[in-house]
C-alpha cells in the first residue's frame, strides 16, 4: 500500500512550486500575459510540469527533477532547450518559448516550451501518426559537426550505443536478478554486432532516444507531437523506431498501455520508411536488439539507485523516489520487476525472430527475388 503520507506531501511539493516559479518567471521577464499556473500530475521520473494559462498560446514550465544526461542545471537546460528548438522543426514538437536560469528559487532551473492540448496515445491506432513524427526529425538537414553541439553527436553512433550499454550494465550486477534472466541478458550483449554495416541506416540522423509512446499526445487533428524532448543527439534513426514500438516501451506508460502484435510492428515500421525513403532492414533490426538491451539495463540501474538519498546539491542524475510521488515509484518498480524477468525476456526474443522473418520476406518480395 503506498504511503499516503508522502504522497500527500509530494502533491504539497508540486502545489509548492507555482510561488517558485512566479518568482522566476517575474526575474526573467516573461510573467507577462500569465493569468493562473496549474500544476499537473507527476508522471514522469525526470520533471515536475506546470500548466501556464496565458491571454494568448498557453506554456507549460519543465521544471527539472534531475538531469537524465548528467548535465549541471545550466548545462542541462541548455540542451533541453536545443532539443525543443531543433526538433520543433520538423512540426511534431513543442515549440521553446523561454529558459529560467537557475535560482535560489528554482536550483535547476526551468523551461518554457507551447502547451499541446491533445490526448495520450492509443496503439496501434496512432502508430502511423507516431510513425510520421519520428519521421519529421529524421529527414531534418544534418547541420555541419561545428553546429551540432550542445547536442550528442559521436563520430560512431553504434559504437557510443554499445559503450553506454555497457556502462549501464555494469548495474547488473548488483540488481538481484534470476540467473536465468541474467544469463539471456549476458548472451544479447555478446551477440550485438561490434560494428554495423555501412549503409542510410548506419548514417547519423536528429533522433529524440525518449520516444516511448507515452511521450506522445496526439492532437484533435490526429497529429503527434513529442511532448518530452530531452536526450535528443544525432544518432541512428532506427533507436526512435524500437523506443517506440518495442513491449518495454509500449507497456511502460498506463494511459498508452498496448501489447502489440509482430504485424502491427511491421506496419509500423513500413509506414515510417515511405515517409523517410529508409528500407535498411537489417540495421533497424540491429538497432532495436540494443534499444532494448539499453531499457534493460536502465531497468537494472534504476533499481540499484532508486533508494539512495536525493542529491542535495541539485546536481546531475538523480534517480531518488524522494523526488517522485510514491504511485509513481511503484509504478515504475513494477514495469522494471517485469521486464526484468526471465518470462518477458523470452517474449521479447520470440519477437524479435518473428520480425527478422517478417522484415526480410516482405523486403525479398519487394526486390522480386522471392
Amino acid at each position: 500500500m503506498p504511503d499516503t503520507t508522502s504522497s500527500h506531501a509530494s502533491s504539497q511539493a508540486r502545489q509548492g512550486l507555482c510561488r517558485p516559479l512566479a518568482e522566476a518567471l517575474r526575474h526573467a521577464g516573461l510573467e507577462a500575459g500569465i493569468k493562473a499556473m496549474h500544476p499537473m500530475a507527476d508522471t514522469g521520473l525526470a520533471h515536475h510540469h506546470v500548466w501556464l494559462e496565458r491571454e494568448q498560446i498557453d506554456w507549460v514550465a519543465r521544471l527539472p527533477k534531475q538531469s537524465q544526461m548528467g548535465l549541471a542545471p545550466t548545462a542541462n537546460l541548455d540542451y533541453q532547450a536545443a532539443c525543443f528548438a531543433r526538433a520543433s522543426q520538423g512540426g511534431h514538437a513543442p515549440a521553446l518559448h523561454g529558459i529560467l536560469p537557475p535560482s535560489p528559487a528554482l536550483p535547476r532551473g526551468g523551461l518554457l516550451v507551447s502547451a499541446i492540448r491533445g490526448r495520450p496515445a492509443r496503439l496501434p491506432e496512432d502508430l502511423p501518426a507516431i510513425a510520421e513524427a519520428l519521421a519529421s526529425f529524421h529527414v531534418l538537414d544534418l547541420p555541419e559537426t561545428r553546429a551540432r553541439p550542445p547536442l550528442l553527436s559521436p563520430a560512431d553512433p553504434w559504437a557510443a550505443m554499445l559503450e553506454e550499454v555497457r556502462g549501464q550494465a555494469r548495474f547488473l550486477d548488483e540488481a538481484g536478478l534470476d540467473a536465468d534472466a541474467r544469463q539471456l541478458i549476458e548472451a544479447e550483449l555478446t551477440a550485438l554486432p561490434q560494428h554495423l554495416p555501412q549503409g542510410p541506416g548506419a548514417e547519423p540522423r536528429l533522433i529524440s532516444f525518449d520516444a516511448h509512446p507515452g511521450n506522445f499526445l496526439t492532437t484533435e487533428s490526429g497529429c503527434a507531437v513529442l511532448v518530452d524532448l530531452e536526450k535528443c543527439r544525432y544518432g541512428l534513426s532506427g533507436f526512435d523506431l524500437a523506443h517506440a514500438s518495442l513491449y518495454t516501451s509500449t507497456t511502460w506508460d498506463l494511459d498508452s498501455y498496448a501489447e502489440l502484435t509482430p504485424a502491427e510492428v511491421v506496419a509500423f515500421y513500413r509506414h515510417w520508411m515511405a515517409r523517410t525513403g529508409l528500407t535498411d532492414t537489417r540495421n533497424l533490426l540491429n538497432c532495436r536488439r540494443a534499444m532494448w538491451l539499453w531499457s534493460l539495463t536502465w531497468c537494472a540501474k534504476w533499481r540499484t539507485s532508486h533508494r539512495l538519498e536525493r542529491d542535495a546539491s541539485a546536481g546531475g542524475e538523480d534517480w531518488s523516489s524522494e523526488l517522485s510521488d510514491d504511485a509513481l515509484v511503484a509504478h515504475v518498480r513494477d514495469r522494471v520487476d517485469h521486464y526484468l524477468s526471465t518470462a518477458t525476456i523470452e517474449r521479447v526474443q520470440r519477437e524479435f525472430g518473428t520480425l527478422e522473418k517478417a522484415l526480410t520476406d516482405r523486403d525479398r518480395t519487394t526486390d522480386g527475388r522471392a
